[in-house]
């Protein structure tokens, strides 16, 4: 027994090198690269993450093709002439906006349903095809409201020919266009609320200043009268009324 051990011992420290050089044996295997990409699960996977990527663009893609830029931007602005701070908080202000959009954009999108989707969804139509003509409609809301001086700038620096018509235009030159004189326009507005606000705070600081209340602040005793002339007056439903026809061109 005494003469065996030193064997045994010796074949249990050989084993694991034995197992170790089995291990790190080169392996034959052959791995076709073209087989896979050309495969349907392949190509149905790179479709899924390119969904998943554009998905994340959504919201970006909101705010630069539709009409929700201008309708945030007139809010900010009215809440800044009116002096409120942060009163409507901002998720009620972007809320009010996205469903304003909704209502604005909602010819175009049922024309993207009937011409694109539907078509697309019961196979009439490839995905690229449906891609070119769902963007019909949103580039004709873009143009519409697109001034010919803003889209000359972009031409003109993207260097390409001279387009003739409106549908040689490319997207890319079409949405910065178009985002620029969305806030042109939203300025614009913005410019026209301040003023009777401004009225009121010219008003409040004379009289305060007559009367000797020079420790008085003047926009703590006009806010209360801005308030009141913007309930009087219906803001909400004006502002509105005036944002929906500014698109109904």
């Amino acid at each position: 027994m005494s003469k065996k051990l030193p064997g045994l011992l010796m074949g249990l420290l050989l084993f694991p090198g034995i197992a170790l050089a089995q291990a790190t044996a080169p392996l034959n295997v052959n791995v076709d690269l073209r087989a896979i990409m050309a495969s349907p699960q392949f190509s149905n996977s790179v479709q899924l993450i390119i969904a998943l990527a554009l998905i994340s663009l959504v919201p970006f893609l909101l705010m630069s093709v539709t009409s929700f830029l201008r309708i945030i931007v007139v809010f900010s602005l009215l809440r800044t002439a009116i002096g409120t701070q942060q009163i409507p908080p901002n998720a009620i202000l972007t809320g009010l906006a996205l469903f304003m959009t909704i209502f604005i954009m909602s010819p175009t999108w049922q024309e993207i349903n009937q011409t694109a989707l539907i078509p697309y969804n019961q196979g009439k139509i490839s995905q690229t095809r449906a891609l070119e003509v769902g963007m019909q409609p949103v580039r004709k809301f873009m143009i519409q409201q697109t001034r010919e001086a803003d889209l000359a700038l972009f031409v003109g620096f993207s260097k390409i020919k001279s387009p003739k018509t409106m549908d040689d235009i490319p997207t890319y030159v079409l949405i910065p266009s178009f985002m620029i004189s969305e806030l042109k326009t939203a300025f614009q507005i913005g410019f026209l609320l301040f003023i009777p606000f401004i009225i009121i705070d010219l008003v409040v600081s004379n009289v305060l200043l007559s009367l000797g209340m020079f420790m008085l602040s003047p926009v703590m005793v006009s806010l209360p009268f801005k308030i009141l002339l913007f309930v009087l007056v219906d803001g909400w439903n004006l502002i509105t009324r005036g944002l929906m026809m500014s698109f109904m061109r």
